[in-house]
């Protein structure tokens, strides 16, 4: 099974690196004002999950600026389930100014969510 989903998961890639989408252009203000909108997210995934590619894929095509975390390295898949409470990928995590952040699970929801971000 392990083999078979190695096998899947660099399928996945191959396609989105031959089909990526091209992202979007901004005036240099306009896009000064997404950053600053993105710079507290973070999106909590693995490299070849096809969920986490299509949010991904969303994150480039709204030339969103967003901080990647793969939760196979540096113990964010610990940090993902302490504060998260799920070990579930795609989660957008929102850092607010007053010290909470909101876990954002599903990638149609989180993508739907970016739209609104980048629009």
């Amino acid at each position: 099974m392990a083999l078979l989903r190695f096998i899947i998961g660099r399928i996945i890639l191959l396609i989105n690196f031959i089909f990526s989408p091209k992202a979007m252009k901004r005036e240099p203000i306009a896009q000064q004002s997404v950053d600053q909108q993105t710079e507290n997210f973070s999106l909590y995934q693995l490299n070849a999950c096809p969920f986490c590619v299509k949010v991904r894929r969303n994150i480039k095509r709204n030339s969103l600026n967003i901080e990647l975390r793969d939760i196979k390295k540096d113990n964010h898949l610990d940090e993902l389930v302490a504060n998260g409470g799920k070990r579930t990928v795609p989660c957008l995590r929102i850092d607010k100014e007053d010290g909470s952040s909101e876990w954002m699970y599903e990638s149609k929801v989180i993508s739907s969510y970016l739209d609104q971000v980048a629009a």
